[in-house]
């Protein structure tokens, strides 16, 4: 049965066109898999299911995603993090799962409600722990660091939260492209997460944010959120990691439209 792949022109490219159209016609595709952004179970069968090729120095891994988590795309990494990242490989040689040493943000649009009015809000979670660069530890640093960046903790989204100088959201011809933070010594806005593909927010998030000329953003460790398929359950799993000191937010000033 032919898989609900997409798969990318720069993904095409990577793998030659034969590879491409095997994958979808399904010789060569997993029908289930575990979604290499949100870790969820996903079934090539019945959703629309990216192809996302990560290629290091020496070697490439073919993962697979929830369309509904990412566009399929190609990703740059170090050979390091591809190296033991494989957790395990389809019996015809195709890696079904990628676990990052590294892990990668995971970043979800939707409109929060605060006093009455809704708000454009990005809420971002990692792939996986985030430790403190150099560090032996096997912990979870993320939001640490987060708070030492100004973010403030959140026990209850009751709040706008106040306003992270020196950060934007990046937004441009309706499409989210980064999250700037302040450049090193007073330089440039560098970016601290940005989208290997613009992604393309709702018409709703996208006036709201044009009204408000700010976005919100929290952040929350991996596992405390998920992937979350309507925004009252985001709101939901929010107010929960809120309520359990796993969440931070800042608000931010919208660059772009």
């Amino acid at each position: 049965m032919p898989r609900m792949l997409d798969v990318s022109d720069d993904v095409r490219a990577e793998i030659g066109d034969e590879e491409a159209d095997r994958l979808l016609a399904g010789e060569n595709a997993p029908g289930s898999y575990d979604c290499t952004s949100c870790r969820t179970p996903g079934d090539s069968e019945q959703e629309r299911t990216s192809t996302v090729l990560f290629i290091g120095d020496e070697t490439a891994v073919l993962a697979f995603a929830h369309a509904t988590c990412l566009p399929s795309q190609v990703v740059q990494v170090t050979e390091e993090q591809l190296q033991g990242a494989v957790r395990s490989i389809h019996p015809d040689g195709i890696p079904t799962e990628f676990v990052p040493e590294q892990a990668v943000l995971g970043v979800t649009s939707g409109l929060v409600l605060i006093n009455g009015e809704l708000h454009p809000a990005l809420v971002v979670e990692p792939t996986g722990p985030i430790v403190r660069p150099g560090s032996t530890d096997i912990g979870d640093d993320f939001l640490p660091l987060l708070i030492e960046q100004g973010f403030m903790p959140v026990t209850a989204v009751n709040a706008v939260p106040p306003v992270l100088h020196g950060w934007s959201v990046l937004l441009a011809m309706g499409q989210l492209h980064a999250v700037l933070q302040p450049g090193t010594g007073g330089g440039s806005p560098v970016a601290w997460w940005q989208a290997h593909q613009a992604l393309q927010v709702a018409e709703s998030w996208r006036s709201a944010a044009n009204k408000h000329q700010q976005v919100l953003l929290f952040a929350a460790p991996v596992g405390s959120i998920g992937r979350q398929p309507r925004e009252d359950l985001l709101r939901d799993a929010l107010d929960k990691a809120a309520a359990n000191g796993k969440l931070v937010a800042a608000t931010m000033p919208l660059a772009g439209t």
